[in-house]
Parts: C-alpha cells; structure tokens; sequence
C-alpha cells in the first residue's frame, strides 16, 4: 500500500472493493472500472488496477498493464541510442477520479504511483518508460507532467475519439524525481 499526503491511500484493487458508487463523469470509464477492471485483473490477468482510496470511498483508479514498443515510434530525441527491437514499457490504459474529488490532485497522485512502478519494473524486468492512452481532453494534463505525444499504430474504435498515445521516459521519470 502506498500512503500519501492527507487521508488518501492507493492499493491494487481488490475483490471485495465497492466500486458501485464510482462516477467519473465518462460514463465509459465508469462502466469499465464497475464492470471490467475486476474481471480483467483477477480472470483475465491483462492489466491490474490501482485505487485511491479516502475513508472508505475509491476517489480514483488507474489501470496499468505491461507492454511494448520500437524505438521508431518515439520523436527523435527521445529514441537516443535506443536498440531496434521491442523495448518494454509500462502502459497506463485508464486513470479517472470521482466527479466529488475532481480537482483535489488525485490523478497526479494516481499517475505518480505508477511512475513509481515504472521505476520498479526498470530494476525488476526493465522498462523504458510510460505510455498513456490519453483521452482527447487529457492531452494537456499529460503534457504538463513532461508527456509527449508518439504515434501509435492503433485499431478502429468505431464512432468513439481515438486515445492518443503519449509516451514518458524512465530517463525523465528519474530526472523529475531527483530534481
């Protein structure tokens, strides 16, 4: 379990938490963390959930699974001396906080966590940084945290906007952590 300032706490989900009374304002995100989050942790094993936790209220998640990418999908400078084969990353699928703790710091609570594990998976397995899905509306969130954007290949949503994949560097990840 991680602690943070104040009264909010972040631990992988859990079987027995309640995430019925979860609502982000998306209703997609909500629908995934009510409904698939657990299946795809627990079942599935393709990705695991982190939640903040006030009392007994989630007030946000994040759902991170592994994953890879070539060199060649990152801008110029961020490739360097990077080799030409798969390298690994951390991949940051959904993050969201209750509509009632909006504003309070809680995603960059969420997103710091897993930049902890980014470092982690560095020392344990290796990883060369962090990829989010962000949503349209979340680039400059992102962006402001030193995010940059990459192009992805990526498949068909149907009529819904397309996440746009923004990638950060343990590289960097260290340096913000030093500085």
């Amino acid at each position: 379990m991680i602690s943070a300032e104040g009264e909010i706490r972040i631990h992988r989900l859990e079987s027995n938490d309640d995430c019925s009374g979860f609502r982000s304002g998306k209703i997609d995100l909500d629908c995934f963390f009510q409904r698939y989050a657990g299946q795809n942790q627990f079942r599935h094993h393709i990705g695991t959930t982190y939640v903040a936790i006030q009392g007994d209220c989630i007030t946000g998640f994040v759902t991170v699974s592994s994953g890879e990418m070539m060199a060649e999908e990152l801008p110029k400078p961020l490739r360097g001396r990077l080799p030409a084969y798969p390298l690994p990353i951390l991949r940051v699928a959904r993050l969201a906080v209750d509509e009632r703790f909006q504003g309070h710091g809680i995603g960059r609570l969420l997103l710091r966590a897993m930049l902890e594990l980014a470092l982690e998976m560095r020392d344990r397995v290796g990883c060369t940084g962090v990829v989010v899905d962000a949503k349209p509306d979340a680039v400059d969130f992102y962006s402001g945290l030193g995010f940059k954007v990459i192009e992805l290949v990526s498949g068909a949503l149907g009529d819904r906007p397309e996440p746009i994949a923004m990638f950060l560097s343990i590289r960097q990840i260290v340096a913000a952590r030093v500085g």
